[in-house]
């Protein structure tokens, strides 16, 4: 019988080694539309998170053994995510290369679910926070993504991050720094008032993937089923 129900993260963790076959599925459930922001924030590219994501719930799929039980199962996790998609922005360049969308375009980036004025100027804010996002390196968007889109503590994005508080912060000044810089480019006469709000008003803590771009990535939000898991979890996993 399926231990899923009404396990906490890391009993579900427990049961899919030993061989509940809900158990990780239900635990994808539970985050995974806080990954994808996170992955999405992370790699200001719907694509990239996507694959990024899928790569991390397949490794996280095949390594649950290896998880010793000394942090939470969503760091666990999100370690996993954001080492994905930095490993995927590394292969392809610390950073994007590719220019800025000028304003007609950048509308499109994200979806504005209500044509209201502080609805709008709120859509136009997060479109200006993910332009200016793709401009800065890819640690530095992690960090904030964790700490100011996503409410972590500057503690828990260093254990997700595997590096020092004092990194963390050191990241997020100078990211936030570069946002604001940014950001007075689209917004000149406000930048002072709106740039901080911005960031952190982008998803924050929401964990919605609607927030964060009208992408939603395949087989991972879908339904409940990690993207292609492997056929067997002990020793020589199938590719």
């Amino acid at each position: 019988m399926s231990t899923a129900a009404g396990a906490d993260d890391a009993e579900l963790l427990a049961a899919h080694v030993a061989g509940d076959s809900d158990a990780f599925n239900e635990l994808v459930r539970r985050h995974r539309d806080r990954l994808w922001a996170v992955a999405l924030r992370t790699t200001c590219d719907p694509e990239e998170a996507a694959d990024a994501l899928q790569d991390a719930l397949v490794s996280a799929f095949r390594r649950a053994e290896t998880f010793r039980g000394d942090a939470q199962v969503t760091t666990w996790l999100h370690r996993i995510v954001v080492n994905a998609c930095l490993d995927r922005l590394r292969r392809r360049g610390a950073r994007p290369t590719d220019p800025l969308p000028e304003d007609e375009d950048r509308a499109a980036v994200l979806a504005v679910a209500d044509a209201s004025d502080s609805v709008a100027e709120a859509g136009e804010r997060r479109v200006d926070v993910l332009a200016a996002l793709r401009q800065i390196s890819a640690e530095q968007r992690a960090a904030i993504a964790l700490v100011d889109m996503e409410g972590y503590s500057v503690d828990e994005a260093a254990r997700i991050l595997d590096c020092a508080p004092g990194t963390v912060k050191s990241r997020c000044s100078r990211g936030r720094r570069e946002l604001a810089a940014l950001l007075e480019q689209y917004r000149p006469d406000s930048v002072a008032d709106r740039a901080a709000p911005a960031v952190s008003h982008f998803g924050h803590g929401t964990g919605n993937p609607a927030s964060a771009s009208h992408v939603q990535p395949p087989s991972v939000l879908a339904d409940d089923r990690p993207p292609n898991p492997p056929t067997t979890r002990h020793g020589g996993a199938s590719s």
